[in-house]
């Protein structure tokens, strides 16, 4: 056996151009690799130096393959073994996957790495392309994205309004009013009254100027039309800033993103890309809700009504449904005792500003 060479590993020989297996092992004599077939006796069935033979990088648990010059093929499952002998003599074909498996450090360093890179993406390039999402989209599709999330909530959720009649146009003729004075004008808005179901005691806006109020909200103001007022103009507020359809953008982008990562969504991030109904359970941040906040109050007092009244909508939710934190029922109106503060503040600078003219 001694002049036969070193026994690398056993395994399986195949032919040159030929499916035909036989058993066989792998031997090394210096730096000329051989097969011999077990059980044969005669010369090696192949033979190579070490630099002409093809030796497949080691992935996990799968076969290693050793090439010869004539085409034939040594399979083994004995991993270890050829790397034993590859490393006693220097040569690295271990394979990165592989090496990268086995180095755990390695692999959490990619790990790392990719989330560092995810998170520069995210707290810079995804606002940076939402502005940019934002200035190139056509009216068309801030259109088609408001009737798709008005269809399927009158379909899921809302069911025809139970306010009389006089009621909804007292409230509509005077937001026009208010509309009037804001950048789109009365008709750049549309307002809609329904009935508000699960969602409960609402109003939203959707990027084209479609506003919805439920009648929940409008029961929940108990006659205070000023405060309804305040409301639909702090929803004025979000179309004329674009927030519903930054918040759009900025959802969909972050869905992508971990698509990229991970490679799947979820239901979660399909629903936020495929259905625009999917804009309501996207809160605004603070900068947006104090922004609707201070456009309120102005547009209020410039059309003569109470600046301060959409601060008495979040007095109202603190006292009768008991929120007095940081979020409230309303998913994309987070209201706070110091955001009150700050309308009741910016109305007396509204008041002081009126009287001085």
């Amino acid at each position: 056996m001694a002049s036969e060479g070193e026994i690398i590993a056993v395994g399986h020989w195949h032919p040159p151009r030929s499916s035909r297996t036989v058993a066989a092992r792998l031997l090394s004599h210096g730096r000329t690799l051989s097969v011999r077939l077990d059980g044969v006796a005669g010369d090696p069935v192949s033979v190579n130096d070490v630099d002409a033979v093809r030796i497949s990088a080691r992935v996990g648990r799968i076969p290693r393959r050793i090439g010869f010059g004539d085409g034939s093929l040594f399979e083994t499952e004995d991993n270890d073994a050829v790397d034993a002998w590859l490393s006693a003599r220097r040569l690295h074909r271990g394979g990165l996957v592989h090496e990268l498996e086995r180095f755990h450090p390695r692999l959490l360093g990619l790990v790392v790495a990719v989330f560092l890179l995810a998170g520069a993406i995210y707290r810079y390039a995804l606002p940076a392309l939402v502005e940019v999402a934002v200035l190139v989209t056509p009216p068309a599709v801030a259109d088609m994205m408001a009737s798709g999330t008005l269809a399927s909530l009158d379909q899921a959720v809302f069911t025809e309004s139970e306010l009389p009649q006089a009621r909804q146009g007292e409230i509509e003729a005077k937001f026009e009013e208010i509309a009037a004075l804001s950048d789109r004008g009365a008709d750049g808005y549309a307002l809609h009254f329904r009935k508000g179901g699960l969602i409960g005691p609402n109003a939203f806006a959707l990027p084209d100027g479609t506003l919805v109020i439920t009648d929940e909200l409008v029961e929940l103001a108990a006659g205070d039309t000023e405060m309804i007022l305040g409301v639909l103009a702090h929803e004025i507020g979000h179309v004329e800033r674009d927030h519903s359809l930054r918040q759009f953008y900025r959802a969909a982008g972050t869905a992508a993103l971990v698509m990229l990562i991970a490679g799947d969504i979820g239901s979660a991030g399909e629903e936020i890309l495929t259905d625009g109904a999917a804009l309501l359970t996207l809160s605004y941040s603070r900068s947006a809700e104090s922004e609707a906040d201070r456009i309120s109050v102005d547009l209020m007092a410039k059309a003569g009504h109470d600046p301060a009244a959409i601060g008495r909508f979040f007095e109202i939710i603190e006292e009768k449904l008991g929120d007095g934190g940081d979020t409230t029922i309303f998913s994309t109106h987070p209201g706070t005792p110091d955001r009150r503060r700050q309308i009741d503040e910016w109305a007396a600078e509204a008041a002081t500003k009126k009287g001085g003219q």
